[in-house]
């Protein structure tokens, strides 16, 4: 699969299908409720960023684990490492152009306003 920003300007390859993506999930965490995107899962071996590498934004917040991707010319949100798994990468379905998010079905729900590492530890 390739992936492309709304510019054009950030492109990276998937080696995966979309039936081989390790999960497909929406998020409720303060920055992924915003986005608001589908996000498709692979290992971060599987996604390479082939084209405008030095035009994506990091954006960090709160533990400043998670990365998360945003190319600076249009604003679209590429991808993201999050802090639950940073050996994973999670991408934007809605920039690869084979696939129509509002075909998906039974897309998984992550919880990421009650995120585990925000626990108090006792």
């Amino acid at each position: 699969m390739k992936l492309n920003c709304h510019c054009g300007v950030v492109e990276a390859e998937i080696n995966a299908s979309i039936d081989e993506l390790a999960k497909i999930v929406r998020c409720n965490c303060s920055i992924c409720k915003r986005k608001n995107a589908t996000m498709g899962m692979v290992k971060n071996e599987d996604f390479k960023v082939i084209k405008g590498k030095d035009k994506l934004k990091l954006y960090q917040f709160h533990t400043n684990v998670a990365k998360h991707y945003f190319c600076m010319i249009c604003g679209i949100y590429t991808h993201h490492n999050p802090r639950s798994n940073p050996a994973m990468t999670g991408f934007n379905l809605g920039c690869v152009d084979e696939i129509d998010t509002f075909d998906l079905k039974n897309i998984a729900i992550n919880d990421g306003y009650n995120h585990p590492l925000d626990k108090d530890k006792e």
